[in-house]
């Protein structure tokens, strides 16, 4: 009996799957900064083009080329507060040292406050 609950076991995955939102928090824990885009959305890459532009890499998780994209996309919908709609996608989100930007508006705002820059020094993905 033993030796089939060992084989038993070499089969069956080990990790439980995690639910959208963990894995959100996960990944967005993950590097300094974060953001969730889809491929073909012109605001992700605004927003990818001003990190760059910045000299800041983020580390960047297309949801449409993610096979469980949909389901990050709601959890990240539910993180600010209920946006997107069918017709609204909610993406770019971005985080920042592992904390909730927002979307592009949110990340447009502190670039021109000047608040951005503090944001990204302080999670060491810029280091000037």
């Amino acid at each position: 009996m033993q030796y089939a609950a060992a084989e038993q076991a070499w089969y069956m995955p080990s990790v439980v799957a995690e639910s959208a939102a963990a894995r959100v928090e996960r990944l967005a824990s993950e590097s300094a900064v974060v953001v969730f885009s889809v491929s073909s959305c012109c605001m992700c890459h605004a927003v990818k083009r001003l990190f760059c532009g910045m000299g800041v890499h983020p580390t960047v998780h297309e949801l449409d080329l993610d096979p469980r994209g949909r389901d990050l996309e709601r959890a990240l919908a539910r993180l600010l507060g209920g946006y997107g709609h069918a017709a609204a996608p909610v993406v770019p989100v971005v985080f920042i040292g592992g904390k909730l930007v927002g979307a592009m508006d949110s990340v447009m705002a502190a670039h021109i406050n000047g608040s951005l820059v503090p944001l990204l020094k302080e999670a060491g993905a810029l280091w000037l």
